[in-house]
């Protein structure tokens, strides 16, 4: 479909041009003016296109307008990128045609084979690539030190899953310690959601300590428990047991992700901590020492488990059944809540940064701070990239385990674990680093990306202006007559302009699409897919999109991505223009590599075989996404190269290219951003009163408790087999869990009124925090 003599406004600039409407984009060309001083003889400059795939859309509105008021019928469009088009046209019969057609090919295609990725046909440059072979398992397992030759690290790679029946939303090869058999996790697997039992993302090489991440157990109300899981768990943080580390160059690149750590020197000294086996050595004595085990100086034995809910959250899911760990079965170890909100609060706070925005077709004037402010999306930002680097601080300087989950473990959990391998391992600060992440991460563990990101969009994203205020709409798109047109073409944007997210629940998520000269841009060539003789597994079936699953979980972590790359500028390999194309290309459904929530549904798909990698396109123009001030050097004896990079929650910024807007637009020319976390100073929420510890101290009186945890501002509680702080302290043993919800203000009777009498306790529950926490 050709729309000719339709005028686009974009931030308050006019273009007056032309509307293709494509199988999979729409695409609007026009011809810029020449320049004022240039010669009559001159060549006109050449034509501009924007291409916009219909993913992209996240709200659609039509305006028809009536004959008499003399003006245009328009579709204002809202995209993921950020981007706000306004496209006018001289009649209405087109302009109704054009939103239909927009419509039809946004929310009414039903199927993941109609999307752009199964239909394109990449660029000469692209095919000689093939980015679903970059991530390969167990060559990932090998960097890592982990074979089936070598398990003296105390790991195996696991096959229970490799027909996908153990665990569908796992990996077909998971690494588990060497000492747990099969049998053992049959039965511990029923513990966990989905079974999706604790795992091995990353080994580090020093000292052996891992980084282990699952869903949430399932004590229920009762607080069960499960021998298998806790001996699992327990073989996990008993890893490094005997295992004597070998000392390593301080120097190096980023190739094979250097063996060494400005915190990791290797002492024998008297006063050093032991790294022991927590499932069979007594931890109460502080004092206790042990001639087998290597001595690591500075280190104190803290394995810890990270629950990414706010402590009310996971409170409240044991009503149905599931929650967190009963800590008397996970003895030697110390659960940290983390305040990290759920997907709903994040999608309502992303909401609003499009409010603000929401003008940016019609205006160039920049957002209102105040608006910005109020968003809190720095504050998300700041509480996961402090969780994220909690966890890297106890696993490289602190020298112990962790293990990480949320709810069923594949969004926080995905957060938190690959930022955090950002901050310990080089490797994954280059380019090829950060592909094998995000594959083993977010693609091989797990991902909701349909669900979050709405692929097949939604019939309430798309609305007619009248029709959704109520007015009355011919079959034509005109009004009825009656009533003052002046005025109601006035109530008309007024209510568009202030509209307010509860006539939707959409989310526009950010990308980079940019505007080229059509004879610079790549093509991009699509053919008719062959029709699909049958249809296999569930991803090929229609699916619906739920708008209340929409979040952005993935942008998040390239949000947080690109705060620590501003922040160490010359430690990463990739630009910040890789992260913005890989969230655009999150969004385009150009490639396969989203499409999928895991592992099992791209091998039943034949996602590669289908489609193309978008690792095709990063790979084939390396040189645009290389960060020209990468220094790969790591040497743990210079300051600035050691290792290990850490997140400064006082330098958080909006990141202003993803919006499209100027640095002082979004972060002002002086003073912190507009609702910047303040400090990284600690909240006195860990904090714990010798009431509520016996030891008054914010550690339990095991090795290492004459040197207290620094509280952290996002860890909301600890808990362990004997004690609780910074949360509801429940007596120990939670004998009666209807006791501790009451505490809470939990109960039949909904949100008790009454103020918590008790200390230490956390804040009441509002109705957003009882957000359904399953997803």
């Amino acid at each position: 479909m050709r729309i000719e003599d339709v005028t686009l406004w974009m931030r308050g600039t006019r273009y007056d041009g032309t509307l293709n409407l494509k199988p999979h984009h729409m695409v609007f060309s026009w011809h810029p003016p020449p320049p004022p001083d240039s010669p009559e003889s001159a060549k006109p400059p050449r034509e501009r296109d924007i291409w916009i795939t219909f993913p992209m859309i996240s709200y659609c509105v039509y305006r028809p307008t009536p004959p008499q008021s003399h003006q245009q019928p328009s579709i204002r469009i809202q995209c993921r990128d950020f981007k706000f088009f306004a496209f006018h046209f001289l009649g209405e019969n087109k302009a109704r045609e054009a939103y239909e057609r927009i419509r039809s090919s946004s929310c009414r295609i039903g199927r993941l084979d109609k999307l752009l990725a199964f239909s394109y046909k990449p660029p000469p440059a692209e095919k000689p690539i093939d980015g679903w072979k970059i991530y390969d398992a167990r060559r990932e397992w090998k960097r890592l030190g982990i074979s089936a030759k070598d398990s003296e690290k105390g790991w195996r790679i696991s096959e229970i899953n490799v027909d996908y029946q153990y665990s569908p939303t796992y990996p077909a090869l998971i690494v588990v310690p060497t000492r747990i058999s099969d049998n053992v996790l049959n039965y511990a697997g029923k513990y966990r959601s989905r079974a999706r039992i604790p795992a091995l993302v990353y080994r580090h090489p020093i000292n052996n300590c891992s980084i282990t991440r699952s869903a949430q157990p399932t004590p229920g109300i009762r607080g069960s428990r499960n021998v298998q899981d806790e001996k699992l768990v327990a073989a996990i943080f008993a890893t490094n047991s005997g295992w004597k580390p070998q000392t390593a160059p301080t120097s190096s690149t980023t190739s094979s992700s250097p063996e060494s750590s400005v915190d990791n020197f290797i002492f024998s000294g008297a006063d050093s901590s032991s790294v022991v086996d927590p499932a069979t050595e007594d931890l109460s004595d502080p004092d206790e020492s042990d001639t087998i085990h290597p001595k690591v100086y500075g280190a104190q034995r803290r394995n810890m488990i990270v629950d990414a809910r706010p402590t009310i959250n996971a409170m409240a899911m044991q009503l149905v059944g599931k929650g967190s760990e009963n800590m008397d079965g996970y003895k030697g170890a110390q659960k940290a809540y983390l305040g990290i909100d759920n997907i709903h609060v994040m999608r309502k706070s992303l909401q609003k940064i499009v409010d603000a925005l929401s003008h940016s077709d019609v205006s160039a004037f920049p957002p209102n701070a105040e608006q910005l402010a109020a968003t809190g999306w720095l504050k998300h930002i700041g509480n996961v990239l402090e969780g994220s680097a909690l966890i890297a601080r106890t696993v490289g300087i602190m020298h112990s385990h962790v293990l990480i989950h949320c709810s069923d473990g594949w969004d926080r959990t995905s957060q938190l674990s690959a930022l955090s391998q950002i901050c310990l391992d080089p490797y994954y600060r280059t380019i090829d680093g950060f592909i094998v992440l995000v594959e083993k991460d977010w693609m091989s563990f797990g991902h909701m990306f349909r669900q979050r990101s709405g692929f097949l969009s939604h019939e309430k994203w798309f609305e007619i202006e009248n029709e959704r205020i109520g007015g009355k709409t011919s079959a034509n798109g005109t009004s009825s007559p009656g009533g003052n047109t002046i005025e109601n073409a006035t109530r008309l944007a007024n209510r568009f302009f202030n509209r307010k997210d509860e006539s939707r629940e959409s989310l526009v998520d950010t990308t980079d699409a940019e505007m080229q000269n059509a004879s610079d841009s790549t093509p991009i060539s699509v053919s008719t897919p062959a029709p699909i003789a049958s249809m296999s597994g569930a991803a090929e079936e229609q699916r619906v999109t739920k708008p209340s699953e929409i979040s952005p979980v993935f942008h998040q972590f390239l949000d947080c991505t690109y705060q620590l790359l501003y922040q160490h500028p010359d430690r990463f390999e990739y630009n910040e223009r890789f992260l913005r194309r890989l969230l655009y290309h999150l969004y385009s459904c150009q490639y396969g590599t989203f499409l999928f929530d895991n592992e099992k549904e791209r091998v039943e798909n034949r996602a590669a075989q289908r489609t193309r990698s978008v690792w095709d396109y990063f790979l084939s123009r390396r040189p645009d996404f290389t960060n020209p001030t990468y220094n790969p050097a790591v040497d743990d004896s210079v300051r600035g190269r050691e290792r290990m990079i850490f997140p400064d929650s006082r330098k958080i910024r909006w990141w202003p290219e993803l919006f499209n807007r100027l640095d002082e637009d979004m972060n002002g020319k002086s003073g912190p951003p507009p609702g910047a976390p303040a400090t990284l100073s600690p909240s006195s929420s860990m904090v714990s009163s010798s009431s509520n510890n016996p030891n008054g101290l914010a550690t339990p009186s095991r090795s290492g408790a004459s040197t207290p945890i620094l509280p952290e501002s996002i860890v909301t509680g600890v808990e362990t087999a004997e004690y609780a702080t910074g949360v509801a302290a429940q007596p120990k043993p939670a004998a009666s869990m209807a006791q501790a919800f009451a505490s809470l203000g939990i109960g039949s009777g909904g949100l008790s009124p009454q103020p918590s009498p008790q200390r230490g306790r956390s804040p009441k529950p509002s109705k957003e925090d009882m957000e359904v926490e399953m997803q």
